[in-house]
């Protein structure tokens, strides 16, 4: 016989797992003392915060690929990992999160901690919206079929997290089912798609001029990349990227155009909106992906027929219309349809792409010459694209990037090259501060022999920051460049230019004098002993490179201009944001506009007056 809690420990054991994080408390100490024992000994990492511990789960997956567990205790311990759920869930990526709940004997009885009003309990209603799965498990035998249902939901289909709710009395209840063979209770390959459709996607292909692959986070999740590479050699067809579509072809391929939406890069958008056949790999096309679906701006979809592939049916046609909807594994979809394309069929395709891809280039030197001045601007407070330029030159092509969101976010997504597949690490749909400084903890456990720096914002390093003790406590030797511009300076930059005048976006002190935390010396009373604030230009990249051979955490500040010119991202696409009445006349009339050019809702747009693809800039 063994315990719930020991079953736990050797299921995650056999099912891959090499260690769990979270914080403890009475709600899930019964499950967290079996892992003291031998044959349920998985090491445990201790986190600061709950919704930090399942964001290192979150990343975890999305470095290696294959789910951990995170645990927490009931009630606000529980409650704290709701944003950090939603996060994993909008981004389809896997994780266990296994929290505490009240015993079955006292459920609905008002105990401390327990949400009991309406459900007995209420708990696992919460978690319901934010996860694939939901297990509330009730009885000791219950456990090992719970948990190979939770693998199973975890690393078939669609991603996703899933969430099991224990009672504390299960927790130390004994039984003596063991644990399950996930190799019998998965099925065996992946999902090809249909051979109909996969032939229709051809002929599509064979006859386009102007073809576009818009390269998604399902790319990434499939391992797609050495399918999406041969392809696109074999046929010519450029490929652009959305937030968590980065790394599926390195950026400085020759058929790399960019990223796409808002903000993405003139070059993206454009090579995107002039395409006549564009294929959607793991895309949700979101609004920041598709600048809204204002026609023109970075999709015309109609005019441009769409091969749309995920492994989601529901994600098939659900904002533009297809020409052809495949559901299947994407690295399979792109072997197929290459195993349908003759040699000569290829070439003659790719030669018939000839204007198209001289026209990329010519794009990337207006899109260089564009960005030149945010790349290379030699004063302090410096921009973020001149910090970024400095850290690729010192960061090796398999170095790994956590982002969080904002300013650091869009600028990492439109000028920071990336080269291989999981290597660029980012919220990219639901976009919550706080994740980047325990996802480059994950990023770091997970690939020790791999440099590994964090970008960050001010404002998103202080929503976090207490994981610094984490890093410290187990010798993880990640570097934090922390983007300092003393606000929330992309909402700013947001309301002036739609509402004409800002509020309570910037870090100031009382006559409007710029306010920071010394973080430096902050992260030294943590115990990092590297950490330093650049005081020139010609210092970033040496000073990065000291940070990354110190050999423990590490932190390095740049001091970030305000100035919106030059800052950040250059903000090409479109965004419907609704402007107030106040709003500048000029973003009143645009925004009516591109209103009616959305195309998302079936609107006939064939009649708009289509915007150049740069849009507006919010």
């Amino acid at each position: 016989m063994k315990t719930v809690g020991h079953l736990i420990g050797r299921a995650l054991k056999a099912y891959g797992v090499p260690y769990i994080t979270g914080l403890p408390g009475h709600g899930n100490w019964n499950l967290l003392d079996a892992f003291n024992d031998s044959g349920s000994d998985i090491p445990v990492v201790q986190t600061m915060h709950e919704q930090a511990a399942v964001h290192v789960a979150d990343a975890h997956y999305r470095v290696t690929g294959h789910p951990i567990a995170a645990s927490t205790s009931i009630g606000p311990g529980a409650a704290n990992t709701i944003m950090a759920l939603a996060n994993a869930y909008c981004d389809s990526t896997s994780l266990l999160l296994i929290t505490g709940a009240s015993s079955t004997h006292m459920r609905g009885h008002g105990v401390m901690q327990e949400l009991d009003r309406e459900n007995m309990p209420d708990f696992t209603k919460v978690t319901e919206h934010v996860t694939k799965r939901n297990f509330d498990m009730i009885t000791a035998d219950s456990a090992p079929f719970i948990l190979h249902r939770a693998f199973n939901a975890m690393m078939t289909g669609r991603p996703g997290p899933v969430h099991v709710n224990i009672p504390l009395d299960i927790q130390s209840a004994e039984t003596d089912i063991d644990v399950q063979d996930l190799s019998m209770r998965l099925p065996t390959g992946r999902q090809r798609a249909d051979s109909v459709a996969v032939e229709q996607a051809v002929q599509l292909l064979l006859k386009a001029e102007r073809p576009c692959i818009v390269a998604g986070g399902g790319a990434i999740t499939s391992n797609a990349s050495v399918a999406l590479k041969r392809l696109v050699e074999r046929l010519g067809i450029p490929v652009v990227f959305t937030w968590n579509g980065k790394g599926a072809l390195p950026e400085d391929h020759p058929m790399n155009a960019g990223t796409v939406g808002w903000p993405g890069s003139l070059t993206g958008n454009t090579l995107a909106n002039e395409a006549d056949v564009i294929v959607s790999l793991g895309c949700k096309f979101t609004d920041w992906s598709a600048s809204s679906w204002r026609k023109g701006v970075s999709f015309s979809i109609p005019h441009s027929k769409l091969i749309h592939v995920d492994i989601d049916p529901r994600e098939i046609g659900k904002n533009y219309p297809v020409e052809v909807g495949i559901v299947g594994d994407i690295s399979l979809v792109l072997e197929d349809i290459d195993a349908g394309i003759s040699d000569n069929q290829a070439r003659g395709a790719y030669k018939r792409r000839a204007a198209q891809h001289e026209r990329l280039v010519k794009l990337w030197g207006d899109w260089d010459r564009l960005m030149e001045p945010r790349r290379s601007y030699e004063k302090i407070p410096t921009t973020m694209l001149t910090t970024l330029r400095e850290l690729r030159q010192v960061l090796p092509r398999n170095g790994i990037v956590t982002v969080g969101s904002g300013h650091p976010q869009s600028s990492t997504k439109q000028d920071f090259p990336i080269y291989e597949p999981r290597t660029h690490i980012t919220p990219g749909s639901y976009s919550p501060m706080g994740f980047a400084l325990p996802a480059a903890i994950a990023a770091k456990l997970a690939k020790p022999e791999t440099p590994v720096v964090c970008i960050i914002g001010d404002g998103d390093f202080m929503m976090c920051m207490q994981e610094l003790a984490t890093c410290v406590a187990y010798s993880i030797p990640v570097v934090f460049l922390v983007l300092n511009n003393s606000g929330f300076i992309s909402i700013r930059d947001g309301q002036d230019a739609l509402m004409g005048r800002n509020i309570i976006s910037e870090f100031s002190r009382a006559g409007n004098e710029p306010y920071s935390v010394q973080f430096p010396a902050l992260a030294k009373s943590f115990g990092l002993d590297f950490a330093t604030q650049v005081q020139r230009v010609d210092e970033i990249g040496s000073t990065i490179q000291a940070a990354l051979d110190s050999g423990g955490p590490a932190l390095v500040e740049v001091p970030i201009t305000r100035d919106v010119s030059i800052a950040a991202a250059n903000v090409v696409g479109w965004w419907d944001f609704p402007p107030v009445p106040t709003a500048p006349q000029a973003v009143l009339d645009d925004y009516a506009a591109g209103i009616v050019a959305e195309q998302h809702q079936g609107r006939q747009t064939s009649s708009v007056k289509v915007v150049k693809a740069e849009g507006a800039v919010g």
